[in-house]
């Protein structure tokens, strides 16, 4: 099967859709849940003749599935973060050379390398679990940042604070990757004007706060970190791959990675056309021991140029088409 170097190395449009049917095919031959999925909407592989008639798994299943397409032993398992009492997902890696390749990767793609960055990382919610895909990724930046500075952040705003404006007046270029939450929890200590900085918020209030829409959010952590934009960084625990914002809530995919949007009314039928609000279905190539074509619960828009926007969630706790499969 592809390597995770066969994987980051796609380069045109039908070099990932060539790949992306032999994934399909490997998938529905090696993992139990998605082969039963697709047995039951009728989306074998002899029905199947193109990528846009491939399935999408309902995200849901990795709340109560083994979500596989690997027999070999699982290094490491990420888990999702929930309220109390609330059912998690759980997204078992047999290989976390795919996570990691396709996080450095797509991390240069769009930034370049990671050791030009001093990477302050504040993710209290993500450090106070076990499991957080993030941190395992924020820690990595870290190492090969190779900058002394860089580091993790939980409650300590003051020192935080200290160091974006020492390392913002020696000029260094900052990465500031941070849950949305502890950003308004940061300026609110005090106001900033910062020009070396990336701010780039990882989404979620985590109970804390109230939700916002993006527009308001973006303005108000603009004014308190005085700075042009606010890039975001879009994955999760279910995904190995990552697409970014690099303003104005507008995110672009690494060339292993696509999303489709699909008909909120009907969760087997695609838009063909862009700009129309639905499902956010995400096919991650790198994602090739568990599943590489999900069906998430956001809601948003896609566009001609492939980039696309976030625009919420389903409002109602499953995506339709799970009942197929009830525990």
């Amino acid at each position: 099967m592809f390597t995770p170097e066969d994987i980051i190395s796609i380069q045109t449009k039908k070099e990932f859709h060539k790949i992306a049917m032999k994934i399909y095919r490997f998938q529905y031959e090696n993992n139990k849940v998605y082969h039963e999925f697709c047995n039951l909407i009728r989306k074998t592989p002899s029905e199947v003749r193109s990528l846009e008639q491939v399935p999408f798994l309902p995200i849901e299943f990795f709340k109560s599935k083994d979500v596989l397409s690997s027999t070999n032993p699982i290094e490491t398992t990420f888990t999702s973060s929930g309220t109390t009492g609330a059912i998690t997902s759980k997204h078992q890696v047999t290989d976390l050379k795919y996570y990691e390749e396709s996080f450095r990767k797509g991390f240069s793609y769009f930034y370049g390398p990671i050791e030009e960055y001093v990477v302050l990382a504040l993710l209290p919610s993500y450090l106070e679990r076990e499991g957080s895909s993030l941190i395992y990724m924020a820690q990595d930046f870290i190492e090969k940042s190779n900058h002394p500075e860089s580091g993790f952040y939980l409650h300590n705003y003051e020192e935080l604070i200290t160091h974006l404006h020492v390392l913002d007046q020696e000029g260094k270029n900052i990465l500031l990757l941070g849950v949305t939450y502890a950003l308004l929890d940061l300026i609110e200590k005090q106001q900033m004007h910062l020009s070396n900085v990336i701010i780039m918020e990882t989404g979620g209030m985590k109970g804390k706060r109230k939700e916002m829409i993006r527009e308001e959010l973006h303005t108000i952590l603009c004014e308190g970190f005085g700075v042009t934009k606010i890039h975001s960084e879009y994955g999760m625990t279910e995904l190995l791959s990552q697409a970014y914002s690099l303003g104005d809530g507008i995110f672009q995919c690494p060339m292993w990675m696509d999303i489709v949007i699909r008909d909120p009314q009907d969760p087997f039928t695609r838009f063909d056309t862009y700009g129309k609000t639905g499902g956010v279905n995400v096919i991650d190539l790198a994602n090739i021991n568990s599943c590489s074509f999900i069906a998430t619960q956001d809601l948003g828009k896609k566009y001609e140029d492939g980039s696309f926007e976030i625009l919420g969630r389903f409002d109602h706790s499953d995506i339709r088409g799970c009942n197929l499969m009830i525990v």
